[in-house]
């Protein structure tokens, strides 16, 4: 029961929970776990204690629209967008740099980008889809096909992700491998028959990959049947080091009813996580140990697409963009009307309309 203070609360039973007058006593902890329901009843409080922004702005008109929301990632000096025509570099003028052609699906799924950090590579996917296509930029070929296969994917993001020399990506719904972008060489073989490795086997559809800031660590957003969202950390410096199968024994986080909701690195260690709760979920933020999955904190009032950057969270909502605050649990600034699709080293960018506009924080 939300007391109305921050995010604080008592613990009831569901009887007293439902009470008009319930009548608290102390328990031991033991009486609230099992099969005890956690659902949350009553409202938090939303801390806002926003200051100026500050920051540099940018706009750049006659630049082309991209296919989606999700269709604009970072380049080292500039932004590539998945554009009608294919991607174009805007660096700043728009350079078209490679055509992408996927095979069809139906019903069509949503178009994703991704890029290296160094701005070599482009990953090209079909959110909720099968299909996917590495290319390089540098002379605009296809480096590597990317397929999912068939079964589940239309309940997923696609499940790809660049770690420093190297892309990762599902090959089906229950399996991540790495390969070397530039030859396409698969980097983890390993056997895959669950009959003779019982103890490996994994009944968990992958979805987004997003890396820690170092890159040791996969955060993934997957779920389980029947059905239940289990965001997972992937130790993938142990993965790289030889632990064939580290991805299939990650460190879950949480349960979410539903997944597919946008999560972040606060920083090497802790993962923010939006939605509180399960049962009867509230908007806004739970933060986690990335290593034991405990969570360490939570605060109420953010929803939308999130990043976070220099220990703090950036959120796009409906109506503006908010910074948050984890050590404060409070929003501590909003941009009204300003809708980022994509980030870079504390760097954001929306591009609608014809043009890109950016905001840089200041240093």
């Amino acid at each position: 029961m939300l007391t109305g203070v921050a995010t604080r609360y008592d613990l009831l039973c569901k009887t007293c929970a439902e009470a008009d007058t319930p009548e608290l006593v102390d328990a031991c902890t033991g009486c609230f776990e099992g099969d005890a329901d956690l659902g949350w009843r009553g409202s938090p409080e939303i801390l806002r204690r926003d200051r100026d922004l500050g920051g540099t702005w940018t706009t750049l008109a006659g630049v082309p629209e991209p296919l989606g929301d999700r269709c604009l990632a970072a380049l080292p000096d500039g932004w590539l967008a998945w554009t009608a025509d294919g991607l174009v570099a805007l660096d700043p003028a728009p350079r078209h740099v490679a055509t992408v052609d996927l095979p069809p699906e139906s019903p069509p799924a949503a178009p994703a980008l991704h890029t290296t950090a160094d701005g070599r590579f482009a990953a090209a996917v079909t959110d909720y889809g099968r299909y996917g296509t590495v290319v390089d930029l540098a002379s605009g070929a296809v480096t590597l096909a990317l397929d999912r296969q068939d079964y589940g994917n239309r309940t997923t993001r696609f499940p790809v992700a660049f770690l420093g020399p190297l892309v990762v990506a599902a090959t089906d719904w229950k399996w991540l491998d790495a390969f070397d972008p530039a030859t396409s060489r698969l980097l983890t073989e390993r056997v895959t028959d669950y009959d003779e490795n019982p103890e490996h086997y994994f009944d968990y559809f992958f979805g987004a990959l997003l890396p820690s800031p170092s890159g040791r660590s996969l955060l993934v957003d997957g779920w389980v049947w029947q059905p239940e969202g289990i965001p997972l950390v992937l130790d993938c410096a142990a993965w790289f080091a030889g632990d064939r199968h580290a991805p299939e024994h990650g460190q879950a986080l949480a349960f979410r009813d539903p997944w597919d909701v946008p999560m972040a690195w606060v920083d090497d260690a802790t993962v923010a996580l939006q939605r509180i709760g399960d049962d009867l979920p509230i908007d806004g933020i739970q933060l986690h140990d990335a290593r034991t999955g405990r969570r360490t904190g939570m605060f109420a009032g953010s929803a939308g697409r999130m990043w976070g950057h220099g220990g703090l969270l950036y959120v796009t909502t409906d109506d503006g963009f908010e910074v948050w605050d984890p050590a404060e649990g409070a929003r501590v600034g909003f941009a009204p009307g300003f809708h980022p699709l994509a980030h870079r080293d504390g760097t954001f960018a929306e591009l609608r309309d014809d043009q890109l506009r950016t905001w840089t924080p200041q240093a």
